[in-house]
């Protein structure tokens, strides 16, 4: 950072294109520095992960032991440098924060730490609900403006594409500070109200229930209409006459399922609206909605067409039932072989219930994703295509904030971290606008010296947690908090992350 002092003693920060001049007692337009006593400081502490020996074993609420630094020795191999609070060095023309050694059960490894700021960079959401949130293509909005749009349904799910190049950069300003504003708040687990063109308002807070139309959703539902009847199938056969179980993408007719055809269910003469696949899976019966399964519909009876008087009886007994088990109705045929609703017979709630019960709870998951090239590689190496050949030989192993991050197949440096497994508050923003979010490559020292690394930078991690500087940097640490290791995630410095094995390092 350069302390260049223009006029009324402000201070220059260089640490992203807005070049902010910054005033004494004030912070910079992305909140992350500030001017105390003519000093640039990084506004947020280093964050660094502890593994300690009494924890193995435990499970330890990840965060509930953060503290400040108390000057005590760090252990080598039982601590992590996070490059949270870590500062940037953009653009890069010069080495990483941190680029840290430690020795792990008699192997050299480096650590090479850095807040990347992202413009290629968004979230994939993944919402547990049957119901529909908007057609596929359609805009996502926060606050009247476009952020990102509805992708392709997974199993259970809904799934929404959040952020991007294009709405960063490409829109209006306001697109972009909305879009960046959305970004940070889903990846820090903030909850985050986004509206579908022609469909619904959902409330996404990564790890809570999503919030439908202003409903808490409560389960995932257990499988398709087709799903269902292969599960429970044998449970329901000696209880009724014939079940259906509603579904906006598949809906299931047991008697006429392979399932039921196994186990020797008789014939009910039902007849079911919509396209029919293969026996017993019917498609399109309804169209996409907040009510039955997924469907448009709040009264089942509107999928059936009449019984076949051939096959059917008066007193016939049907079992309609949603995916989730939220929905269920029981009817008997009367003499016209119409379907009359009753109360739900006792001995067909179990049923129901095994239902609900092989539901997952329905949660919101937030998967950051960003591009990790341009000039943040030359912060690694002098020759940043080393970098990627190296990441994609499985020599390094990427984590964001110490958390195990997925490398996307094909060119460049892909990545996707889920931020449930990350420190609290760990990304942040500049106004170009763009998302900061913490990353670093761990490998071994003989791998960092073949590429082509910044090896005269390299500082020991017993020297690294004393400095109150960043090695490479200008600015002043506010400080250091350690936190304990999520033990959902591997050690970063383990040797099972990588393509070659130590079991010493396992340990």
């Amino acid at each position: 950072m350069s302390k260049e002092k223009p006029a009324r003693d402000k201070i220059r920060c260089d640490a992203c294109p807005v070049m902010c001049y910054i005033a004494e007692g004030k912070a910079g337009a992305c909140d992350r520095y500030a001017n105390e006593g003519g000093q640039l400081i990084r506004v947020d502490p280093l964050i660094l992960i502890e593994r300690r020996q009494e924890d193995s074993g435990k499970l330890v609420p990840f965060l509930d032991t953060g503290k400040e630094w108390d000057g005590e020795l760090v252990t080598p191999g039982a601590a992590f440098v996070t490059a949270i609070g870590a500062g940037t060095t953009y653009p890069d023309y010069k080495p990483a924060p941190f680029i840290v050694s430690c020795e792990v059960n008699g192997i050299d490894m480096i650590t090479v730490v850095t807040e990347g700021i992202f413009s290629y960079c968004g979230a994939k959401v993944k919402i547990d609900t049957d119901r529909h949130l908007g057609p596929e293509r359609n805009l996502v909005r926060v606050d009247g403006e476009p952020v990102g749009h509805v992708t392709t349904g997974e199993y259970g799910s809904q799934m929404l594409s959040i952020g991007g190049v294009h709405h960063l950069t490409g829109g209006g300003k306001k697109e972009g500070r909305v879009t960046c504003k959305s970004l940070m708040d889903l990846c820090n687990r903030k909850p985050v109200v986004m509206t579908v063109d022609e469909g619904s308002t959902v409330v996404v807070e990564a790890g809570k229930p999503p919030i439908v139309n202003g409903v808490e959703e409560q389960r995932m539902r257990v499988g398709c209409g087709s799903a269902t009847i292969g599960m429970f199938a044998s449970q329901w056969r000696g209880l009724v006459d014939e079940v259906v179980v509603v579904d906006d993408h598949i809906t299931g007719v047991v008697s006429e399922h392979q399932a039921g055809k196994v186990i020797g269910w008789p014939a009910s003469g039902i007849k079911v609206k919509g396209r029919r696949s293969t026996p017993g899976r019917y498609f399109q019966v309804a169209e996409p909605g907040t009510g039955w399964g997924g469907t448009d519909i709040d009264d089942p009876l509107m999928i059936l067409e009449n019984f076949d008087p051939k096959i059917a009886r008066p007193g016939q007994s049907l079992l309609m039932v949603s995916t989730t088990g939220e929905q269920f109705a029981y009817f008997e045929l009367d003499a016209d072989l119409k379907p009359r609703k009753i109360a739900m017979p006792d001995r067909l709630q179990p049923t129901v219930r095994r239902i609900e019960e092989n539901c997952e709870a329905a949660l919101c998951s937030v998967l950051f994703m960003g591009g990790a090239g341009g000039s943040l590689r030359a912060g690694v190496t002098e020759n940043p295509v080393k970098l990627t050949r190296s990441v994609k030989q499985a020599l390094i192993h990427i984590t964001c904030g110490g958390a195990p991050a997925y490398v996307w197949p094909g060119g460049g440096i892909t990545i996707m971290a889920d931020v449930t497994h990350m420190p609290e508050q760990a990304f942040g923003y500049v106004p170009t606008p763009a998302l900061v979010a913490p990353i670093e490559f761990t490998m071994r020292r003989q791998d960092y010296e073949r590429m082509g690394g910044h090896m005269d930078h390299v500082v020991a991690l017993e020297e690294a947690v004393k400095g109150v500087t960043g090695p490479q940097n200008d600015h002043v640490l506010k400080g250091q908090v350690h936190v304990r290791q999520d033990l959902g995630n591997p050690w970063p410095t383990r040797a099972g992350n990588y393509g070659w094995a130590d079991p010493a390092l396992d340990k």
